[in-house]
Protein backbone atom coordinates (compact mmCIF):
# COMPACT_ATOMS: atom_id res chain seq x y z
CA UNK A 1 0.00 0.00 0.00
CA UNK A 2 1.22 3.50 -0.95
CA UNK A 3 1.62 6.44 1.69
CA UNK A 4 -1.38 8.17 -0.10
CA UNK A 5 -3.56 5.39 0.43
CA UNK A 6 -2.78 5.15 3.91
CA UNK A 7 -3.10 8.65 4.79
CA UNK A 8 -6.25 8.46 3.25
CA UNK A 9 -7.56 5.51 5.33
CA UNK A 10 -6.43 7.15 8.22
CA UNK A 11 -7.86 10.28 7.48
CA UNK A 12 -11.22 8.27 7.35
CA UNK A 13 -10.73 6.38 10.43
CA UNK A 14 -10.22 9.96 12.62
CA UNK A 15 -13.84 11.08 10.69
CA UNK A 16 -15.06 8.14 11.88
CA UNK A 17 -14.00 8.26 15.39
CA UNK A 18 -14.81 12.02 15.75
CA UNK A 19 -18.26 11.06 14.52
CA UNK A 20 -18.75 8.45 17.45
CA UNK A 21 -17.30 10.56 19.84
CA UNK A 22 -19.89 13.67 18.76
CA UNK A 23 -23.06 10.92 18.86
CA UNK A 24 -21.75 10.40 22.47
CA UNK A 25 -21.44 13.96 23.27
CA UNK A 26 -24.89 13.98 21.90
CA UNK A 27 -26.52 11.25 24.06
CA UNK A 28 -24.77 12.40 27.18
CA UNK A 29 -25.69 15.87 27.19
CA UNK A 30 -28.87 15.20 25.57
CA UNK A 31 -28.66 17.70 22.78
CA UNK A 32 -28.10 17.79 18.85
CA UNK A 33 -24.61 19.21 17.51
CA UNK A 34 -25.88 18.76 13.78
CA UNK A 35 -23.29 16.64 12.54
CA UNK A 36 -25.55 13.93 11.17
CA UNK A 37 -27.32 14.08 7.98
CA UNK A 38 -31.02 13.39 7.87
CA UNK A 39 -31.82 11.76 4.87
CA UNK A 40 -35.50 12.61 5.21
CA UNK A 41 -34.49 15.96 4.95
CA UNK A 42 -32.15 15.55 1.43
CA UNK A 43 -32.95 17.55 -1.47
CA UNK A 44 -35.19 15.87 -4.64
CA UNK A 45 -31.97 14.66 -6.52
CA UNK A 46 -33.60 14.51 -9.90
CA UNK A 47 -35.72 18.12 -9.71
CA UNK A 48 -33.65 20.04 -6.80
CA UNK A 49 -30.37 20.55 -9.50
CA UNK A 50 -32.58 21.52 -12.24
CA UNK A 51 -32.90 25.13 -10.34
CA UNK A 52 -30.39 27.74 -10.93
CA UNK A 53 -27.48 27.69 -8.59
CA UNK A 54 -27.65 31.16 -7.75
CA UNK A 55 -31.49 30.45 -6.78
CA UNK A 56 -30.45 27.26 -4.48
CA UNK A 57 -27.90 29.72 -2.76
CA UNK A 58 -30.49 32.34 -2.03
CA UNK A 59 -32.65 29.50 -0.76
CA UNK A 60 -30.32 27.97 1.59
CA UNK A 61 -29.19 31.63 2.93
CA UNK A 62 -32.89 32.12 3.83
CA UNK A 63 -33.86 28.94 5.68
CA UNK A 64 -31.88 29.95 8.40
CA UNK A 65 -34.62 32.97 8.57
CA UNK A 66 -37.45 30.88 8.33
CA UNK A 67 -36.35 28.54 10.73
CA UNK A 68 -35.83 31.26 13.63
CA UNK A 69 -39.33 32.29 13.04
CA UNK A 70 -41.06 28.93 12.56
CA UNK A 71 -39.28 28.16 16.50
CA UNK A 72 -39.97 31.58 17.31
CA UNK A 73 -43.85 31.66 16.50
CA UNK A 74 -44.52 27.75 17.57
CA UNK A 75 -42.81 29.04 20.68
CA UNK A 76 -44.81 31.87 20.98
CA UNK A 77 -48.33 29.71 20.68
CA UNK A 78 -47.05 27.89 23.01
CA UNK A 79 -46.69 30.05 25.50
CA UNK A 80 -50.13 31.71 24.94
CA UNK A 81 -51.87 28.25 25.07
CA UNK A 82 -50.30 27.20 28.13
CA UNK A 83 -50.93 30.15 30.19
CA UNK A 84 -54.30 30.73 28.41
CA UNK A 85 -55.50 26.48 29.86
CA UNK A 86 -54.19 27.40 33.60
CA UNK A 87 -56.08 30.45 33.46
CA UNK A 88 -59.36 29.60 31.39
CA UNK A 89 -59.73 25.95 31.40
CA UNK A 90 -59.16 24.19 28.05
CA UNK A 91 -62.17 25.95 26.21
CA UNK A 92 -59.79 28.96 26.30
CA UNK A 93 -59.78 29.48 22.62
CA UNK A 94 -63.94 29.39 22.64
CA UNK A 95 -63.74 32.11 25.00
CA UNK A 96 -64.02 35.71 24.05
CA UNK A 97 -63.14 37.48 27.02
CA UNK A 98 -59.80 35.78 27.18
CA UNK A 99 -59.54 35.42 22.78
CA UNK A 100 -60.87 38.46 20.94
CA UNK A 101 -64.35 37.87 18.61
CA UNK A 102 -62.08 39.53 15.49
CA UNK A 103 -59.07 37.11 16.45
CA UNK A 104 -61.52 34.10 16.50
CA UNK A 105 -63.34 35.08 13.04
CA UNK A 106 -60.23 35.87 11.31
CA UNK A 107 -58.64 32.28 12.10
CA UNK A 108 -62.17 30.63 11.32
CA UNK A 109 -61.82 32.35 7.91
CA UNK A 110 -58.28 30.76 7.40
CA UNK A 111 -59.57 27.69 8.59
CA UNK A 112 -62.72 27.23 5.95
CA UNK A 113 -60.30 28.60 3.15
CA UNK A 114 -58.40 25.81 3.20
CA UNK A 115 -60.88 23.53 3.95
CA UNK A 116 -62.51 24.97 0.83
CA UNK A 117 -59.25 24.26 -1.08
CA UNK A 118 -59.29 20.94 -1.08
CA UNK A 119 -55.74 20.64 1.11
CA UNK A 120 -55.10 19.01 4.48
CA UNK A 121 -55.54 21.07 7.56
CA UNK A 122 -52.28 21.94 9.15
CA UNK A 123 -53.50 21.62 12.78
CA UNK A 124 -56.38 21.01 14.27
CA UNK A 125 -55.55 23.17 17.12
CA UNK A 126 -56.91 27.10 16.09
CA UNK A 127 -54.21 28.70 17.48
CA UNK A 128 -51.37 27.25 14.61
CA UNK A 129 -53.94 29.77 12.18
CA UNK A 130 -52.94 33.24 14.17
CA UNK A 131 -50.33 35.95 12.81
CA UNK A 132 -48.17 37.68 15.32
CA UNK A 133 -50.65 40.28 15.28
CA UNK A 134 -53.52 38.40 16.18
CA UNK A 135 -51.06 36.59 18.85
CA UNK A 136 -50.39 40.14 20.16
CA UNK A 137 -54.25 40.99 20.52
CA UNK A 138 -54.90 37.59 22.80
CA UNK A 139 -51.99 38.91 24.68
CA UNK A 140 -52.79 42.44 25.54
CA UNK A 141 -56.45 40.81 25.55
CA UNK A 142 -55.19 38.76 28.68
CA UNK A 143 -52.33 41.29 30.00
CA UNK A 144 -53.48 40.21 33.50
CA UNK A 145 -51.63 36.75 32.96
CA UNK A 146 -48.77 38.16 30.54
CA UNK A 147 -47.81 40.91 32.64
CA UNK A 148 -46.03 38.45 35.13
CA UNK A 149 -43.66 37.17 32.27
CA UNK A 150 -43.32 40.71 30.35
CA UNK A 151 -42.11 43.90 31.20
CA UNK A 152 -44.33 46.11 28.92
CA UNK A 153 -47.27 45.71 26.86
CA UNK A 154 -46.28 48.35 23.99
CA UNK A 155 -43.07 46.40 23.94
CA UNK A 156 -44.75 43.03 23.25
CA UNK A 157 -46.95 44.72 20.62
CA UNK A 158 -44.39 46.86 18.78
CA UNK A 159 -42.03 43.61 18.60
CA UNK A 160 -44.97 40.93 17.34
CA UNK A 161 -45.77 44.03 14.91
CA UNK A 162 -42.30 44.21 13.62
CA UNK A 163 -42.32 40.45 13.08
CA UNK A 164 -45.75 40.60 11.79
CA UNK A 165 -43.96 42.84 9.01
CA UNK A 166 -40.60 40.53 8.62
CA UNK A 167 -42.72 37.11 8.40
CA UNK A 168 -43.79 38.67 4.72
CA UNK A 169 -41.07 37.93 2.65
CA UNK A 170 -39.95 34.91 4.47
CA UNK A 171 -43.06 33.46 3.89
CA UNK A 172 -43.79 34.61 -0.24
CA UNK A 173 -40.05 33.34 -0.73
CA UNK A 174 -38.27 36.81 -0.98
CA UNK A 175 -35.17 37.73 -0.67
CA UNK A 176 -34.61 39.59 3.05
CA UNK A 177 -32.00 42.44 2.77
CA UNK A 178 -29.17 43.08 4.78
CA UNK A 179 -30.93 45.77 6.99
CA UNK A 180 -34.09 43.25 7.24
CA UNK A 181 -31.80 39.99 8.73
CA UNK A 182 -30.44 42.65 11.30
CA UNK A 183 -33.95 43.53 12.21
CA UNK A 184 -35.01 40.24 12.35
CA UNK A 185 -32.34 39.71 14.37
CA UNK A 186 -32.62 42.78 16.73
CA UNK A 187 -36.98 41.59 17.05
CA UNK A 188 -35.69 38.18 17.81
CA UNK A 189 -33.34 39.58 20.90
CA UNK A 190 -35.96 42.42 21.63
CA UNK A 191 -38.49 39.44 22.46
CA UNK A 192 -36.68 37.89 25.13
CA UNK A 193 -35.17 40.82 26.64
CA UNK A 194 -39.01 41.76 27.25
CA UNK A 195 -39.46 38.74 29.79
CA UNK A 196 -38.80 40.12 32.85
Amino acid sequence: MDTASNLLKLFGMSNQLILHELDKIETEQDIVLGHKIDKAAEKDEKYYPQFEAEVRLKAREMAQHYETFYCLEVSIRTLITEMLQEKAGPTWWKNEEVVPKVVQDGVQNRVRRELDSGISRRSDDPIDYTNFGELGEIIKRNWDTFGSIFNSPKGVERVLSSLNTLRGPIAHCSQLAEDEVLRLTLSVRDWFRLMS
